[in-house]
């Protein structure tokens, strides 16, 4: 009976990672839409179908798309997807983290793993889905800081060459690679649907709340406010956006030593625990039977989880 689950759930997961690889991309899908609406004879009636406002959807299924609309939490959920640059749904992200801690915990009881190990991986697994949501959401906010000065100076540009800022943004969210040019292109389609320059600036800064995003939008302002060059406004700010990057470049390297300290720090105890585990059981099987041992377990985890915060906090300098 456990080879035959065991056979079930490995091809599920073959099947659910051949469907994951095997679908088309959005860019594949947005083609395919386009080429619809021209190519067909219904095209006209499809455009007549658009919808032109934001759906803020939280799940597919109506009932739970309402409760979720209804909750803080949610809301912070779909920000934070919002902003790694995801077209996940929060009722997906729950769904899927509740999934990866039942099947890491029956995988872990089907190979007569200790009750409380079994807990920690499924933990482990349910909590999975957020830390890869906000390593990507880092990421995203690193790639757009080191694009976004290149952005300021095609506005710059396009200012000299007699645009108005409106147009200079729009060409911005043509020419620039995403997210800059995703987030630009946004801001020109609010200001086209009526938006105020202000608040379309305004919501730039609250979808990517970076500090490199919030001088710029705070340099424009002031500009538009105050009145003055705007070319040279956005020179200067631009100027001071590389300064930064480049500072944070040093200290990136500065720093390298201490994070690769932290990371072996980490993994280096999990890794003997489970090495020697292997090669001898009885040694390690105190630590899971007895008493004593789990509770040493719980206080060894509890001091590395400590450790990795003191860790990141001394590696981590603001600039």
């Amino acid at each position: 009976m456990s080879l035959l689950l065991l056979f079930v759930f490995i091809l599920v997961v073959v099947f659910a990672v051949v469907a994951m690889f095997t679908q088309p991309t959005r860019t594949e899908k947005l083609a395919h839409e386009r080429l619809q609406k021209v190519a067909g004879p219904q095209s006209a009636r499809s455009a007549q179908r658009i919808d032109i406002l934001r759906n803020d959807s939280y799940s597919t299924i109506p009932w739970l798309n309402r409760l979720f609309g209804n909750l803080t939490p949610a809301a912070r959920l779909r920000r934070l997807i919002i902003e790694a640059g995801l077209d996940w749904t929060v009722g997906l992200l729950l769904l899927g983290s509740l999934a990866a801690f039942f099947i890491v915990f029956w995988i872990s009881e089907l190979f007569g793993v200790h009750r409380l190990l079994a807990l920690l991986f499924g933990f482990v697994a349910l909590i999975s889905p957020y830390s890869f949501l906000y390593v990507r959401r880092k990421q995203q906010f690193r790639k757009f800081s080191n694009v976004l000065p290149d952005a300021m100076d095609l506005v710059s540009r396009a200012l000299r060459a007699g645009h108005s800022l409106t147009a200079a943004i729009d060409l911005v969210g043509q020419e620039i690679a995403d997210p800059v040019g995703k987030e630009f292109r946004r801001v020109s389609e609010e200001q086209n649907l009526g938006l105020p320059l202000r608040d379309a600036l305004l919501n730039l800064a609250e979808r990517v709340p970076i500090p490199d995003v919030r001088f710029l939008v705070a340099a424009m302002l002031i500009q538009r406010e105050t009145g003055g060059n705007l070319v040279e406004v956005l020179d200067k700010t631009t100027a001071l956006l590389r300064d930064r990057i480049r500072l944070q470049g040093e200290i990136r390297i500065h720093t390298a030593q201490g994070r690769l300290t932290g990371w072996i720090l980490c993994l280096l105890p999990i890794f003997m625990f489970f090495a020697l585990t292997a090669l001898n059981p009885n040694y390690t099987a105190p630590l899971l039977t007895e008493t004593v041992g789990r509770h040493l377990l719980v206080a060894g985890s509890i001091l590395m989880f400590l450790g990795i915060l003191v860790i990141r906090k001394i590696v981590q300098v603001k600039v």
